[in-house]
């Protein structure tokens, strides 16, 4: 077929297994294991139907509005997308335009190169070392410019503000965006320093400490003329992007702060003693500051584990890649869903002995 030759074609990004089970424990998409704010779903109840007629506020106004002053910034320093995924698209297609190669991490968030791919930017990746840490002298070579999320997925690592700064001030002809889809789970923002570079965008997510996945909310701040840019190009591309429920509950969620860190810290205390117990039947991983896990036991293949696992419907997620394909990724579930994958793991792995 002749078309075919002049279609755009790429690998597409895949996401975690999402099965449809009773009595499944899934843990693989890092998904929050608790509920939205009392107060969403109050107001998802008592929402109108027959609103979903008009079109929503092409601009997210009262989002915008809220998150601002959540942050302690401008409106005009906040864009909202359909998820961070929306947001980092955008981005992008926006700013990674000057046809030198963009830097990203070797093992890091795998939507970059098909973001990448799919806009025809050239990129380049840049080694983490042993101990799975960026090394800030790799980003200061010629670039595009650069992404990096923070901490890094699938990893959990965290890199100090101090790093994102040496890498940000190192870079001012290019865009910097750090992409902190995790950070509210013990890490520290660059937001603290959107006021002193311009060159830096700050995207975080609802779908995580948030616990709104399923609404697809996701945002980033920064200097008050990148934001500009980028609402031209979604202005450019489609105005209607965030549905109506989405705005008026987002704005719910963000209101409930004590819910929001009561929730975030319900999951750092889980994900805290399920290191010990991990330790303790032989696995290793870096010191996450995630929702997750990224590990590899002493003498277990990851991916038998993951298939054992999944044949009693716990789901993990592991890829079979270069350097990570003796991994696991464990979101943090409940304590009782924590619990169980630990049970079985011990079971198991006293089987094999």
């Amino acid at each position: 077929m002749k078309w075919e030759n002049k279609v755009r074609k790429v690998v597409p990004y895949v996401a975690g297994e999402q099965p449809k089970k009773d009595k499944m424990i899934k843990l693989n998409t890092n998904e929050c294991p608790y509920p939205p704010a009392p107060g969403v779903k109050r107001l998802a109840e008592t929402m109108n139907v027959d609103d979903l007629r008009l079109y929503p506020n092409a601009s997210v106004t009262p989002l915008v509005d809220a998150l601002a002053d959540y942050y302690h910034v401008k409106p005009s320093q906040v864009f909202v997308g359909v998820g961070s995924d929306d947001v980092l698209s955008m981005a992008f297609l926006t700013f990674f335009c000057s046809g030198q190669p963009i830097l990203f991490p070797d093992v890091t968030y795998s939507f970059y190169d098909v973001w990448a791919d799919l806009y025809r930017i050239p990129y380049k990746t840049c080694a983490l070392d042993e101990n799975w840490h960026i090394n800030p002298e790799d980003y200061k070579q010629p670039n595009g410019g650069i992404i990096f999320p923070n901490p890094n997925a699938p990893t959990g690592l965290l890199e100090s503000l101090e790093t994102v700064e040496e890498i940000v001030s190192a870079n001012p002809d290019v865009v910097v965006i750090v992409d902190e889809a995790y950070v509210d789970f013990g890490g520290t923002s660059a937001l603290s320093l959107v006021n002193k570079y311009d060159n830096l965008l700050v995207v975080q997510t609802f779908s995580k400490s948030r616990a709104m996945a399923g609404l697809r909310i996701g945002f980033c701040i920064g200097n008050e003329k990148l934001i500009q840019y980028l609402s031209d190009a979604k202005f450019s591309f489609n105005s209607y992007t965030m549905n109506m429920p989405s705005q008026i509950l987002g704005v719910e969620a963000v209101k409930d702060d004590a819910y929001f860190k009561e929730t975030v810290g319900k999951i750092i205390a889980t994900r805290e003693r399920a290191k010990k117990e991990l330790k303790e039947l032989g696995f290793t991983f870096p010191d996450s500051r995630a929702n997750f896990l990224f590990v590899t036991h002493e003498s277990i293949p990851a991916k038998e584990i993951f298939q054992a696992l999944r044949e009693a419907d716990i789901y993990v997620r592991y890829w079979d890649k270069p350097r990570i394909d003796n991994c696991l990724r464990i979101t943090i579930g409940t304590d009782k869903e924590m619990d169980a994958v630990i049970e079985f793991l011990k079971s198991y792995i006293e089987r094999g002995k």
